[in-house]
């Protein structure tokens, strides 16, 4: 007796979905394990016809590495180009720009904080921040690993961006802000730490542009190789 083949349930980015998994606690971005693999492109100089750039507007709840030990969407499920690397990490639940480069001097260029490469992001937070408050950002806030750099930030229209799946939770009686953040270090979490600090816990956070490069005619879970 024959059987028609059974089709795998396809997730919004039009890739198969992962089995989930029967046992064992479910992993979050806080308890994910690095990677035993190296993730860093040799520091060796390249030639310009041989560097590859990919720049990748990455999905909320997709891993910024290629490899992982659970079920989770990782970097192989929309890119397929072989030995690139990311150049810094993006949280797990924030969306946006994303460089890979096999260019190991480029990574480091980006990555190292004496170099102090720029990076905007765009922020809704919870609550409606005063010039008082973002003043505090500009200055520096103390967090538990130090006093951040000074920071550029400014209240912005809400950006044209795509829907986040699933969207934020917004309470009816408080408002939400969108902020844009330019800061030159890359400390874990460090955008939502700041917000977090004068009060205006981050619900969603894209980041818009590193250095020259950003999102801009990208579209979300697609990428676009220089």
């Amino acid at each position: 007796m024959s059987h028609s083949p059974v089709k795998k349930p396809k997730n919004k980015f039009g890739n198969a979905s992962k089995p989930a998994k029967k046992k064992g606690k479910k992993p979050t971005h806080f308890n994910v394990k690095k990677p035993a693999h190296k993730t860093y492109a040799t520091k060796k100089p390249l030639p310009q016809s041989m560097q590859k750039i990919v720049l990748f507007n990455k999905p909320f709840d997709v891993l910024s590495q290629f490899t992982d030990e659970g079920d989770r969407m990782t970097l192989k499920d929309f890119i397929n180009i072989p030995d690139i690397y990311a150049a810094g990490r993006l949280d797990r639940d924030s969306e946006g720009l994303l460089l890979l480069t096999n260019d190991g001097i480029l990574q480091a260029k980006i990555t190292q904080p004496g170099e102090k490469t720029d990076k905007t992001y765009w922020a809704q937070v919870e609550g409606a921040p005063t010039e008082a408050d973002l003043e505090k950002l500009r200055k520096g806030v103390e967090l538990k690993d130090g006093l951040t750099l000074p920071a550029k930030v400014s209240i912005m229209d809400k950006p044209k961006v795509w829907d986040r799946y699933p969207p934020i939770r917004e309470r009816a009686n408080i408002p939400t802000t969108w902020l844009a953040i330019t800061i030159n270090e890359g400390r874990n979490r460090q955008v939502r730490r700041m917000t977090a600090n004068i009060g205006f816990p981050t619900l969603r956070l894209i980041r818009y542009s590193i250095g020259e490069w950003s999102i801009d005619g990208i579209e979300n879970g697609k990428y676009k190789e220089l």
